[in-house]
């Protein structure tokens, strides 16, 4: 995090109420988190300037969330439980979904490949993506959110559903992504 931005975390302003330790606490869940926020609100579809907006969004929520002294027991789910809110509510005001950019396949492969293994590659890349694609929307959710390192309960808590019926999601997304693995 640059100087000038770290100040502006810490030191939102002196003439508010807030005290240090609660800017401190935010900043550093903001240090810790907001890359992982940031990926998650990518995967339900948000463009990445929106995934941006959206990330600070949800840390001004926590911010005034406990300004307000209202007892957050878990900021990690917290956080991504607001997160996922407020990724879908803007996803639905755009009302479109982004689909996969083969682009990003051709900037990632490697130089180095010959061009069977190249075809080869693309061809199980996109049988994987079209495997995601076939996944419920619950399922990837629950999916992603693993991928980003919470565990079942966590991911109740931001979903709004049973640590089981996470397990039961995930579960069954696996065995659909292990149905078109070579």
């Amino acid at each position: 995090m640059s100087r000038s931005l770290r100040e502006a975390v810490l030191g939102i302003s002196r003439a508010e109420s807030a005290p240090a330790p609660l800017q401190t606490q935010v900043a550093e869940l903001f240090i810790e988190l907001r890359e992982d926020v940031y990926r998650y609100l990518l995967t339900l579809g948000l463009h990445p300037p929106q995934a941006q907006e959206a990330t600070q969004e949800v840390f001004l929520r926590l911010y005034v969330t406990l300004r307000r002294n209202i007892e957050v027991l878990n900021p990690r789910a917290w956080i991504f439980r607001v997160a996922h809110n407020y990724g879908l509510k803007v996803r639905a005001r755009e009302n479109s979904l982004r689909a996969f950019d083969p682009g990003v396949e051709n900037r990632l492969r490697d130089r180095a490949a010959t061009p069977e293994m190249t075809v080869i590659e693309r061809e199980r890349a996109l049988r994987f993506h079209n495997a995601i694609e076939n996944l419920s929307e619950q399922q990837k959710r629950c999916l992603f959110l693993r991928l980003e390192g919470l565990r079942y309960p966590e991911i109740a808590e931001a979903m709004g559903i049973s640590a089981s019926t996470v397990g039961e999601f995930i579960r069954r997304a696996i065995a659909r992504l292990r149905k078109v693995a070579p």
